[in-house]
Order: C-alpha cells, then structure tokens, then sequence
C-alpha cells in the first residue's frame, strides 16, 4: 500500500483561522501600546502652537463643508421618511422631537465621525504611509525627534478638540434641514413642531452625543496613525494603508457607539429611575 506524502507548506482551516486570530490579537496589541505612547507624549509635552494649527485647519475647518451637507440631507431624508407613518397616526406635529433626538444622539455624531473618518482618516494614513515608505519617519528617528509626538500627537489633539464642533455642526445643519422639509414642504404646524422638539430634546441628550464624538475622534486618529505607521512599501502598500485606516475606524465608531449607549443608559437609568423607558 502506497503512502500519499504529505506537503508540509498545506495548512489546515484550523490552522489557518488560529493564525488570523493570532495576527488579530497582535494587532490590537500593537495599536494599544500605539496609543498609550501617543497618550504618554501628550501630556508629556504638547506640540508646539506653529504645529497644532495646520493641523486644525486641514481636520476641522476643511471638513465643515462635507459634515454641514451630510448632516442637512440625513435631516431632510429623516423628515421626508418619516411623515407618512406618523401622518398615518394622526402624530405629524410630533415629528420634531424624532428627527431631532435621532440626529443629537446617534447620527450626528456618527455621521461625522464617519465623514472625518473618510477624508481625514485615510489622508493621514495616506501621508504617514508616505513618509514611511520613503523614510521619512526613520529620518526624524536619527535625528533625535521621536515621531509620535511629531507627527501623531497634533493629529491626535486636533481630531479630539474639533469633532464635538464638527458634531454640533452636523447636528445644527440636520435640525435646520428636517424643521425645513417638515414644515415647508410637508405642512406641519411650524409652532407644535418646534413645541414638541422642546419638550423631547434636552440638553443631555446633545450631550451624549457630544461625549460619544470624542471617543470617535480618538479612535480615528490612532487607528489612521497607526495604519501609516506601518504602511508596506510601494504604492500598494500606501494606498491599502489608506483603505485600512477607513475601515477599521469605522468598525470602531459602531463598536464604541454601541459599547459608549449601553453604559450611558446604565449610568441614566441609576440616576433617574423613575425615567426608565423614556430614553
């Protein structure tokens, strides 16, 4: 009876799946140890003002346009939606208070960080990427200047310090856009819509979404730093550097927006009781 041989370079599936959980482990190891120097060089010693500001016109001012469209088109969508159902219920003038407590809490918030994930994200993971392939990174190393608190603690900084304005202006365009649509084009009673909005929309709950925002911010900046940090070489390499920075922050909004809900809710409904089922 002949033996089949066995070729030593096949791996089994089980092999193969240890290896990507292996690999998935590393990786978010290696981002976390990332962040903690990106944190350690931060309140180490900030970055100069001359090199902060560049990086708050290209992350904030730059991304006004895209985030205030963003949020009037997901206003003025929510409004046109949602009217037919609650015109069916006899509950038009309450459409307020549901468009305006969706965009403050959830989509404001992730709309925004979803469009600063996308043109911010991948052009610093592009940039990085850049600098590592053609040494520029290992450049400033030899030259005694450590390039996370160069290069990532500025992006870091700016990204946290601008996305609760960048939030607020998605949420201001988004109120505008569905108050607009609603009322002009929909026939709602201007004075109930806005009454209702009132009584429903508190400054808490722009709050929450204000908090979550700044989670969202970090989480963009690391995981786009560190993808250009550890950009392979070629163009290749940049560019999936570029895709992998915008996938991965986005997973991470999701995750931490759910993770970031379940435990406000929590913390409210320790506090205030009597408020369970309102939220």
């Amino acid at each position: 009876m002949s033996s089949v041989p066995i070729d030593s370079n096949e791996h089994s599936p089980i092999d193969k799946l240890g290896e990507h959980v292996f690999d998935a482990v590393a990786e978010v190891g290696d981002i976390a140890l990332f962040s903690a120097s990106t944190l350690g060089w931060m309140f180490r010693k900030l970055p100069r003002w001359s090199t902060l500001v560049p990086n708050f016109y290209t992350i904030g001012v730059s991304s006004v346009p895209v985030v205030a469209i963003t949020g009037t088109f997901i206003g003025m969508v929510l409004a046109v939606q949602a009217h037919s159902q609650f015109a069916a219920m006899g509950m038009e003038t309450r459409l307020g208070s549901v468009i305006n407590i969706s965009l403050v809490k959830e989509l404001g918030p992730v709309l925004a960080a979803t469009m600063l994930a996308g043109r911010v994200g991948s052009s610093m993971a592009a940039e990085l990427g850049t600098m590592r392939v053609t040494e520029q990174i290992d450049a400033l190393s030899a030259l005694g200047t450590n390039p996370v608190r160069y290069l990532v603690v500025p992006r870091f900084l700016a990204c946290v310090m601008l996305i609760p304005l960048l939030t607020l202006m998605a949420d201001f365009m988004g109120v505008i856009g569905g108050a607009v649509i609603s009322t002009q084009v929909m026939g709602v009673d201007a004075f109930h819509y806005w009454l209702h909005s009132r009584r429903y929309v508190g400054s808490l709950d722009l709050f929450a979404g204000v908090f979550k925002s700044l989670f969202f911010g970090a989480a963009i900046a690391l995981i786009s730093c560190h993808r250009g940090f550890h950009s392979k070489a070629g163009a290749e390499g940049v560019g999936k550097a570029a895709t992998e920075a915008f996938v991965f922050s986005f997973i991470a909004i999701l995750f931490l927006d759910f993770c970031i809900g379940l435990v406000w809710n929590a913390v409210y409904y320790s506090i205030w009781p009597q408020n369970t089922g309102l939220l």
